[in-house]
């Protein structure tokens, strides 16, 4: 426990900004005025808090830094994400959050594979997509699937229809390549990290599901923005015991 409050303490402070910046964005943008300014710098500034974490607890071309690195080029991408989604850009949005993937995916690392976890993940994404087209099969009459396929249409144009399959692949790959780590490494930070990959990969299902299959969640903005903003903060401050040997024991002292 007292490590864990040492821990706390050490990192508190740099993460003041975000915490600042978390309270303006749910206070202030209480609906989802796409497109304007103002609202868009709002829903950024969170982001750009977790790089100035980055960068305040340690960063450097070294090695021991090259997971900081890769997340905070993560943490960039996804703000650009973020501006591009607020301004009715999707399609380049999510190839900006794309790109933010891959920078995961890096920080993450290839060591241990863990083939099983890979394995599993991909054939329950595969099966989710089957069952998808399974109701759309069973839930409209014959006559009916002209305009089906006229609504998906509608709803992804030619990007997003080779888009959206690349963008699950990686947002897939890098939630493998986070577990892998976390059942490797075992260490609280490792886990953290984890669970922010699956809280991505859940804020990016409620999007799904409210943008193109029209479900109406309950205060669905509250509902992706919050494990949204949970999911970067968990992946940022995995980055906490980067650095020379000495800093890295907070890893040991929170197992």
């Amino acid at each position: 426990m007292n490590d864990l409050g040492q821990f706390a303490k050490s990192q508190g402070l740099k993460l003041v900004p975000f915490l600042v910046t978390l309270v303006l964005y749910f206070s202030l943008v209480r609906q989802d005025p796409q497109g304007e300014l103002w609202t868009t710098v709002l829903k950024c500034l969170p982001i750009f808090a977790l790089v100035f974490y980055v960068v305040a607890k340690g960063i450097s071309p070294k090695k021991e830094y090259r997971r900081s690195v890769w997340i905070l080029l993560g943490l960039v991408f996804s703000s650009g994400g973020d501006a591009l989604l607020n301004i009715n850009l999707f399609p380049f949005g999510m190839i900006s959050f794309g790109v933010a993937h891959l920078f995961y995916i890096s920080a993450f690392g290839w060591k241990p594979v863990k083939w099983i976890i890979g394995l599993v993940l991909y054939v329950a994404v595969s099966l989710c997509k089957f069952c998808l087209l399974a109701i759309i099969h069973l839930a409209y009459l014959e006559y009916l699937k002209p305009l089906v396929v006229y609504y998906v249409h509608t709803k992804l144009d030619d990007i997003l229809i080779i888009g959206v399959p690349i963008y699950c692949f990686l947002i897939t790959t890098m939630l493998w390549r986070s577990l892998a780590r976390a059942v490797d490494s075992r260490n609280f930070l490792a886990v953290f990290c984890a669970i922010g990959a699956i809280l991505f990969v859940i804020s990016d299902a409620l999007i799904a599901v409210t943008m193109f299959v029209g479900v109406p969640l309950p205060c669905a903005r509250l509902q992706i923005m919050i494990t949204y903003y949970a999911a970067q903060f968990a992946i940022a401050l995995s980055t906490a015991d980067d650095g020379p040997a000495l800093q890295r024991s907070i890893r040991k002292k929170i197992k």
